[in-house]
């Protein structure tokens, strides 16, 4: 079976935790030691005497106080397929965790309470998914039991949700009239929706296309480790392990070594101990070249014909992670899968204004949450896609030198 990671986000109290206890307990995917757990600590029970969203709220303080503060992931299954779920965080001063949570998602579910209908954290998510270039958009419109299930309502709601899908040209967005309290038309359809004439959120979940494909054309395979026993059985051994970050790679492949630019062949895969002829996308695997290169963790294997492109200037998008500031000529290490480096920041251009899109000048140093256009450079080149081309190697981080912390996520264009 495939597997489908998407991520629930939206405003506060709009329901994302309860969605997702729904989807695990409707599904049958929780075990009884967890139901009672579950009825000792429930204060806001349903009529299944439990509060399904503590089934992701892992922190006391979640839990005491209703709310989500960190991503928390969760993992099921149904005949048709396995699911990792990250429930995001709804307060904007924890918008940096929800794009944590989206970075590898590939559908997102956005909920919007019916009685609120589009508001600002609806709009500012949307953006984070249009930036994050996600190919499928799920707009749930939550708590329909307390709007007397009023497709009038859905309606409006949807009207208001298509001029911002437009605006960010967000592509295959569906909507569903839900009620994660009750369980209305998430895994079983609800009598009291009669007006509403689609499928279940699950049964969209389950049969949901997601193109796995869309980056074999570019076969890409970063060293993570040299493999160099030297031991008398092994004495001539050298393999370069990683994992196949997309594409396929046969023996006898010609292929470049970036950023060195030298050109060799592929002698011998092996993957599992055991020696392959290909292997292919998301494979871990070690691969042998049949000249003796000076190749080390970070370099890139590619195909002679379907090249990266190699840079020392980038043009970036930063979503910006930490409470102090970002100022041009601030230095950080920029990590990129394996590689990390030493980067400045040469110009912040402009400010992403995350309510309109608008280009907004820059007039004062970047804060907490906001989003800008960032032109940086690094220490020595990066091998690297675009983020449009190639999420898997368009993405990077910036991390403190001092601190070692996370403090943006870079989308390189």
């Amino acid at each position: 079976m495939d597997i489908l990671r998407f991520i629930t986000a939206g405003s506060v109290d709009d329901g994302k935790s309860t969605l997702i206890g729904r989807l695990l307990y409707d599904s049958k995917n929780i075990l009884i030691d967890q139901l009672e757990a579950l009825e000792k600590q429930s204060k806001n029970k349903n009529e299944n005497g439990i509060d399904l969203a503590i089934l992701t709220d892992g922190l006391r303080a979640e839990r005491e106080q209703g709310i989500t503060i960190d991503v928390a992931y969760r993992y099921f299954s149904t005949p048709k397929r396995k699911f990792i779920i990250a429930d995001a965080p709804g307060h904007i001063q924890y918008t940096r965790n929800m794009i944590t949570g989206a970075s590898n998602s590939q559908l997102i579910v956005i909920l919007i309470d019916a009685r609120q209908g589009v508001i600002e954290q609806t709009r500012r998510h949307s953006i984070i998914a249009s930036l994050l270039k996600m190919k499928n958009v799920v707009v749930s419109i939550n708590k329909m039991d307390l709007v007397d299930y009023s497709e009038e309502i859905f309606n409006d709601i949807k009207a208001q949700y298509e001029l911002v899908a437009k605006k960010l040209k967000l592509e295959n967005v569906n909507y569903f009239p839900i009620s994660a309290f009750n369980g209305d038309n998430i895994v079983s359809k609800s009598e009291k929706t009669d007006w509403y004439k689609g499928e279940t959120l699950l049964g969209f979940l389950e049969n949901v296309e997601i193109n796995e494909n869309q980056e074999k054309e570019n076969p890409r395979f970063q060293v993570q480790y040299v493999i160099r026993p030297q031991t008398d059985e092994l004495h001539d051994y050298r393999g370069y392990a990683g994992e196949v970050i997309s594409g396929i790679y046969k023996k006898g492949d010609e292929i470049t070594v970036l950023p060195q630019n030298i050109q060799t062949k592929i002698s011998k895969i092996e993957t599992g101990g055991k020696e392959v002829d290909f292997v292919f996308t998301n494979q871990p695997a070690v691969i042998h070249v049949e000249d003796d290169i000076d190749i080390s963790r970070g370099d890139f294997l590619v195909k002679t014909n379907q090249q990266p492109k190699v840079e020392n200037e980038l043009e970036t998008v930063v979503c910006w992670l930490d409470k102090k500031e970002l100022n041009e000529g601030n230095k950080y290490f920029i990590q990129h899968k394996s590689k990390t480096l030493k980067a400045i920041i040469k110009e912040i251009e402009y400010k992403i204004d995350v309510n309109t899109l608008e280009q907004t000048p820059i007039t004062e140093s970047v804060k907490l949450n906001e989003v800008v256009k960032v032109r940086l450079k690094t220490a020595s080149p990066l091998v690297f896609d675009s983020f449009e081309d190639s999420k898997s190697t368009g993405n990077a981080i910036l991390i403190d030198e001092t601190s070692n912390s996370t403090v943006g996520a870079v989308m390189i264009l």
